[in-house]
């Protein structure tokens, strides 16, 4: 196989491969799967076999775990870190007995606070992309970035990077200190950033767009053992997504059925095809996996070019506006600046 393409993240100079690896499901979050049982094993050998392929990029955070996911990473790469990209998150408050509060946390002390755990548990003094996981809506926006700011003029991160944020609040973290990055769920079964405008203003302003979730959570992975609610391990957490419950399922499942002729007709998966879909848009991916059948699956979609009529019948198929349920519980959902 190729090595991956790189890209230009942003306008701050940040280069990365065209497609990133999201290192979320290697572990759990708060006791509960993502998207099933992970094997530490299986899951280094998975970040290691990405490299092989010229897929550098790395994205954790400390609420994955908590803090496990950081300290999987730091085993995967150690000795070896100057040839990874690392990207982390802070946001959610774990306190010192390592614990979620479930509060967003945005403010000045915990935001040092944070990443010098993360850098602890990574194993690093240098952390390339450093996320607010998201918004505090009790501390105002220009308080983190200016944290966040001064992380960079000591050398502790290389550039800054939100998640889940309105366009409104991204202008006003720009106006503090340059955002290479803001990181959103985006797929063919979740357009809000294109419908709220934010990707517009993402490209007015030069800032680079990381798309995590870019199969939907899995449901444009084609997987043949879910064929219903009910097929999901009891302690995987997508039982609790209204976007996988009940008539909604059915109704998604059927929009996937319909892709599955023109991925036929490429020679290519629907996951292949729903990843090309997402760098078509000028967006970079970060699909997630633990096994390495599926990374090569993922990076191999970075080969594939969709023709314009491809891309407008996967938009007939999905029209901007289709409801497939929302991706989060109606208590994360909150957590979303919109």
């Amino acid at each position: 196989m190729e090595s991956i393409k790189t890209t230009v993240l942003g306008s701050q100079g940040l280069v990365v491969p065209a497609i990133g690896l999201g290192c979320m499901g290697m572990t759990q979050i708060a006791g509960a799967d993502i998207y099933g049982k992970a094997d530490e094993k299986e899951a280094i050998a998975t970040i290691h076999r990405s490299l092989e392929l010229g897929g550098n990029f790395l994205d954790t955070a400390d609420l994955y775990g908590p803090l496990a996911n950081e300290r999987l990473l730091a085993k995967a790469i150690k000795g070896n870190h100057d040839k990874y990209i690392l990207a982390s998150k802070f946001g959610y408050e774990i306190d010192d007995n390592e614990q979620l509060t479930w509060k967003i946390n945005g403010q000045k002390a915990y935001v040092k606070k944070a990443i010098e755990r993360s850098l602890q548990n990574l194993g690093t003094d240098y952390i390339d992309l450093y996320y607010l996981h998201r918004l505090d809506p009790s501390t105002p926006i220009e308080e983190t970035v200016e944290a966040m700011a001064e992380l960079v003029k000591e050398g502790k991160i290389g550039y800054i990077g939100l998640s889940e944020v309105s366009s409104e609040t991204i202008r006003r973290a720009q106006a503090v200190f340059p955002i290479t990055a803001v990181q959103t769920e985006y797929s063919l079964f979740e357009r809000t950033v294109e419908d709220a405008g934010i990707l517009a203003t993402l490209q007015e302003l030069g800032i680079g767009f990381v798309a995590y979730s870019p199969l939907g959570r899995g449901f444009l992975s084609e997987n043949e053992l879910i064929k219903s609610p009910d097929d999901f391990p009891e302690n995987d957490f997508r039982r609790y997504i209204p976007r996988f419950q009940g008539e909604q399922f059915y109704k998604n499942i059927q929009l996937v059925n319909k892709m599955k002729s023109i991925a036929q007709n490429k020679g290519i998966t629907v996951s292949q095809l729903s990843i090309a879909w997402v760098l078509s848009k000028g967006v970079l991916p970060i699909p997630g996996t633990k096994r390495i059948k599926y990374l090569e699956e993922n990076i191999a979609a970075t080969f594939v070019t969709l023709t314009s009529d491809e891309i407008a019948q996967l938009e007939a198929i999905v029209p901007l506006g289709t409801s497939t349920g929302n991706r989060y519980d109606d208590a994360n959902m909150q957590m979303i600046d919109v």
